[in-house]
């Protein structure tokens, strides 16, 4: 298996938004990080496997996944894509984003590739959020959802 981080992000706080943390504490389980306890931060190293979350993706990070043969992206989406687990790979171009305090995947990728002159293989994950209220529990209809793409996930990953 390539050394791989899961890199999940998404406000924890905001009902479906963390479902990326959700999904990093199931895969965690699925390496045997079983009873662990997460409370907010999610960030464990053993072996060739990581796991990080964070609230969102921010130019440091490149320093982090040029560790890293490939990186897993996982993150909600609100609909704008049409299938409910959405997977894809990433290349390295700068996406601009109506919000300025959110960064894509892709444009992370940019600025690793320009400053590190490396670029690990890149999947984006992205699973179909439905409730943006003020809790930590997921939505019933995403939290339906989070077992398939726990599932996906560790295929990919395992794969190669």
């Amino acid at each position: 298996m390539k050394k791989t981080l899961f890199l999940g992000y998404g406000n924890r706080d905001r009902q479906d938004d963390g479902v990326a943390w959700h999904i990093l504490v199931q895969l965690a389980e699925k390496y045997n990080y079983i009873n662990m306890v997460f409370e907010d931060d999610i960030d464990i190293s053993v072996g060739d496997t990581s796991f990080f979350f964070t609230l969102q993706l921010y130019p440091e990070l490149s320093d982090e996944i040029i560790k890293y043969e490939r990186v897993i992206f996982v993150d909600a989406h609100t609909g704008s894509i049409q299938e409910d687990i959405h997977m894809e790979i990433l290349d390295s171009s700068y996406l601009s984003s109506p919000m300025t305090h959110h960064m894509t995947p892709n444009t992370l990728l940019q600025i690793t590739k320009t400053i590190h002159n490396l670029l690990p293989e890149a999947i984006l994950v992205s699973v179909r959020g439905y409730e943006f209220g003020f809790i930590q529990n997921l939505s019933s209809q995403t939290q339906s959802l989070t077992e398939n793409a726990v599932n996906k996930i560790y295929q990919v990953a395992m794969s190669q």
